[in-house]
């Protein structure tokens, strides 16, 4: 293994481990404040049952979060000196603000956990509400600095030195608005089908179940919103990508020729050497459309750039095409879950129902998986879009196989003990 795809694979398996946590982080404050604000509503037992549940998970979540954004943090300066040398000083400010963030969170979290029966109860839903305030806030401030990654602006070069930054603009650029907004929305969506697809499979061994009726209940609700607006955003982030990334877009969609009226593929199998993507469906004219909104419109193909520019087509393409995958089925589910809910005015628990809700549990972190896959290696051979290549950006420390390893034993550990603690966490509200 060379020292760059060692790095690479550390950082991929890093990222891809913490972002669980980070995602719950952002959504799972929601879930619990709205089944607290019930709970002062209606005075029923089960809504606060519930939103202790959910706050004794959030915790579990928060601090293993909390132990592997610390390792990330020691990666950026262990694994890509370069990188930090030159992004530093231009995307230091949502870095801090993160931190201020978090400690938001952790804050207020902990008057939330600690504060049952001591403080009224409006104070209570409000340190909640700073929860999931601060949650979000983390998780934007840092898609904001990975979106700057993909369009960097703020800075000048100057003989080779970077001048003239400018924070605010770095934080604001293209890519920020578009990034946030859809990996925001899938946070909320992953965690409500998530925590939907958990009280579904209690509800069909148990349908009668109040406490995990009422759970399925506020978890679809949430989980059907947010797949109604995924869409909006993934709009939004195309017509970005067709402006900024072109080729990103082109690697995403397997197109290889530059061409007006480009087909939108549904599958298809991406041949590198021959130039070409096979058994794809094709829909005619529609990517020009997604793109710019203009069936005849152009679009950049993988061949207007030479090879050693054009990121891993193959593994871009698949996680497009997994993540978009996931992301119609959950739509599916929530507009039918909305369907049968006003159709038989009732929570919708049909058995098949909760069958396809279960099977949707994993779907929402699977597709941000993929659309992470997407963001970070349809961006390669580039570290810094069209500023810093990957390779340049990488530690010339030898041996980085034996911290591979090593963090590898140490996140499966992690693994183990979240498993342990949520089953037991789930198994003690089903008693």
């Amino acid at each position: 293994m060379t020292d760059l795809l060692a790095a690479r694979a550390q950082m991929a398996m890093s990222l891809g481990f913490h972002i669980i946590f980070a995602v719950i982080g952002i959504a799972m404050p929601l879930l619990m404040v709205i089944a607290e604000g019930l709970w002062i509503k209606t005075r029923e037992e089960t809504y606060l049952t519930l939103a202790k549940q959910w706050a004794k998970g959030t915790a579990v979540m928060f601090a293993v979060g909390a132990v592997s954004g610390t390792v990330l943090s020691f990666e950026l300066g262990l694994l890509w000196p370069s990188f930090m040398a030159y992004a530093g000083p231009i995307i230091g400010m949502p870095f801090s603000l993160e931190g201020f963030a978090f400690f938001l969170e952790a804050i207020f979290l902990g008057l939330y956990l600690y504060g049952w029966d001591r403080i009224p109860k409006y104070a209570h839903w409000f340190a909640g509400m700073m929860v999931l305030l601060g949650g979000t806030l983390s998780g934007i401030f840092v898609v904001t600095a990975n979106a700057w990654m993909n369009t960097p602006t703020g800075f000048s070069v100057v003989n080779g030195e970077v001048t003239d930054i400018d924070p605010i603009a770095a934080m604001l650029n293209p890519s920020s608005f578009s990034q946030t907004l859809h990996m925001t929305i899938a946070a909320f969506l992953a965690v409500g089908f998530a925590v939907a697809g958990i009280h579904a499979y209690f509800l069909r061994r148990d349908p009668n179940n109040l406490f995990h009726r009422r759970a399925f209940a506020i978890a679809l609700s949430v989980g059907g919103v947010f797949a109604l607006l995924q869409p909006i955003s993934g709009d939004i982030s195309a017509k970005r990508l067709a402006k900024y990334q072109p080729i990103k877009l082109a690697a995403m969609e397997g197109q290889w020729e530059t061409e007006r009226g480009a087909p939108l593929r549904i599958g298809g199998i991406p041949d590198e050497d021959a130039e070409e993507t096979r058994y794809a469906i094709e829909i005619p004219k529609a990517l020009s459309f997604l793109a710019h909104s203009d069936f005849n419109a152009e679009i950049m193909g993988l061949k207007a750039v030479p090879p050693e520019n054009r990121p891993p087509v193959a593994i871009v393409h698949f996680a497009f095409q997994i993540m978009v995958a996931c992301g119609l089925i959950l739509i599916t589910a929530g507009v039918l879950g909305g369907w049968l809910a006003w159709r038989r005015r009732g929570l919708p628990t049909q058995r098949w129902y909760l069958r396809l809700i279960t099977f949707c549990a994993p779907l929402g972190f699977i597709a941000i998986e993929a659309g992470w896959t997407v963001t970070e290696v349809g961006r390669q051979p580039w570290v810094i879009y069209n500023f810093m290549r990957t390779a340049d950006a990488v530690t010339p420390m030898p041996h980085l196989v034996v911290p591979f390893v090593s963090f590898t034993i140490l996140y499966i550990f992690l693994s183990i003990i979240v498993f342990v603690l949520l089953r037991r966490l789930i198994f003690q509200a089903e008693r």
